[in-house]
């Protein structure tokens, strides 16, 4: 999750910044609850942009699809079986499994367009987790701390672009807990200390895409907020929630085969 599903030229980010990810980007029960539902009774499932598979279904037929080596390597054992390949020419045969699974990965792809079709095209369900680019644009790491990294999030899809493309039955949100298990870059919305962590933004892709030296200056004010309790004056209204929506969806669509 959090991985490429383009080109194969572009698996570098995840080459480079994967190494440990597997440590930072631990399955949450409470998400896998919600995939396993929207999965509902598909016993075949392709795990596109498969990571090191965090959420793909026990007990089930799943193969794993994933272009970058670095994270195929942090598969654990046991793990579905997994291929090198993109997104957009996924080497399975029409209707090949009963569900496409495609977790935080859409975001990455070179043409996501394509890459939905190909979902579309081998499937007839497709289940996938995406997020509200516009909520990750505002979240407040990136508003008073990395506004660069707005540039970023909002040329990406967002979950309803997603939706609307394939069509979506339903879109579920998935806010976040606050002791959420799985680090995703808004994880840590009422655990500002994490940011200091540099294990913790390396696992971050929208963190890792981002000019470091603007990142350092943010971690630096962050750091600065804390000591003197500034960050906590400004978001006391966080402290006492126990989930915030940062904007994950998850999409499910349907179709005939």
């Amino acid at each position: 999750m959090g991985r490429l599903g383009g080109r194969m030229a572009g698996t570098e980010l995840y080459d480079d910044i994967g190494t440990g990810y597997s440590l930072g980007r631990r399955t949450d029960p409470r998400w896998m609850a919600a995939v396993l539902a929207a999965l509902g009774t598909a016993r075949s499932i392709a795990d596109v942009g498969a990571g090191t598979g965090s959420y793909e279904p026990a007990g089930r037929t799943v193969l794993a699809l994933e272009p970058s080596v670095e994270m195929i390597r942090q598969r654990p054992p046991g793990a579905a079986p997994a291929v090198r390949a993109v997104a957009e020419a996924l080497p399975l045969r029409d209707d090949s499994v009963d569900a496409a699974l495609a977790v935080l990965t859409v975001h990455h792809w070179t043409d996501w367009r394509a890459g939905l079709a190909e979902l579309r095209r081998i499937a007839p369900l497709q289940v996938v987790l995406a997020y509200d680019t516009r909520r990750h644009a505002e979240f407040w790491f990136v508003r008073d701390y990395v506004p660069e990294i707005a540039e970023l999030e909002l040329t990406r899809p967002s979950a309803a672009d997603i939706a609307d493309e394939l069509g979506a039955d339903s879109v579920i949100p998935l806010p976040l807990p606050w002791d959420f298990t799985d680090g995703v870059f808004p994880a840590h919305w009422r655990r500002p200390a994490a940011y200091l962590d540099p294990r913790v933004r390396r696992a971050c892709s929208a963190l890792a895409q981002t000019d470091p030296a603007a990142v350092e200056r943010g971690v630096r004010d962050l750091r600065r907020d804390l000591d003197s309790g500034r960050w906590h004056e400004r978001h006391r209204d966080l402290l006492g929630l126990e989930e915030w929506d940062a904007g994950f969806r998850l999409v499910v669509a349907h179709r005939d085969r």
